[in-house]
């Protein structure tokens, strides 16, 4: 399973088993099904809508790259997740960090932090990854804000990788770009979430 299948199989802490084939990743036809067709801004960079799931009755997934950025190969993509059946952005989070602790035994590079904010409830985690089973090797940073929709929650995340001989630099630039995408993260205007029935 690659790095990416895994994320979207572990998202919002559900530990689906989704069967994401490379027929599915290549889809032709997007449905929008969260009322958020984008582009989406964040930190001056435009991301269109690249990729939709509806895996579930009760959960959707939406992938938005920057133009000319594949899935399989992107440097940096913002999601937008959402599950509609009973949920809290601490249990969602709880449920990542559990999957991250599993991938700890055969990822060395697993690490992350929690904020939360007592006042909105909302929960951001920052982690890394990363995966040295194919030809080239990747390191991925995460950061996901989880915050309420009615009685479920939704996820805004932005996710920034690094491949091969770039890993050296990305590492050497982390904690500032930590800082920077968190920030934003944390003050970005949220756009309004509706999940199609």
């Amino acid at each position: 399973m690659t790095l990416l299948s895994s994320l979207r199989a572990a998202t919002l802490g559900l530990m689906l088993v989704v069967g994401l084939s490379q027929a599915a990743m290549a889809q032709e036809t997007i449905v929008e099904a969260l009322g958020v067709p984008g582009p989406i801004d964040f930190l001056g960079d435009s991301y269109g809508l690249s990729w939709t799931s509806h895996p579930t009755p009760d959960y959707f997934k939406q992938e938005y790259l920057q133009q000319g950025q594949q899935s399989e190969s992107y440097e940096a993509m913002f999601m937008l997740d959402a599950i509609t059946s009973a949920a809290t952005p601490q249990g969602a989070a709880d449920g990542q960090i559990a999957g991250l602790e599993q991938r700890k035994a055969s990822d060395p590079m697993v690490n992350y932090k929690q904020i939360s904010n007592p006042d909105t409830g909302e929960v951001i985690l920052d982690f890394l990854l990363s995966d040295d089973s194919g030809p080239t090797p990747i390191l991925e940073w995460n950061a996901y804000r989880y915050t309420k929709l009615g009685d479920g929650i939704a996820l805004f995340a932005i996710s920034r990788r690094a491949y091969g001989d770039d890993v050296e630099a990305f590492i050497g630039q982390l904690s500032q770009m930590r800082q920077d995408n968190i920030s934003a993260l944390a003050e970005l205007d949220l756009p309004p979430v509706t999940p199609a029935e």
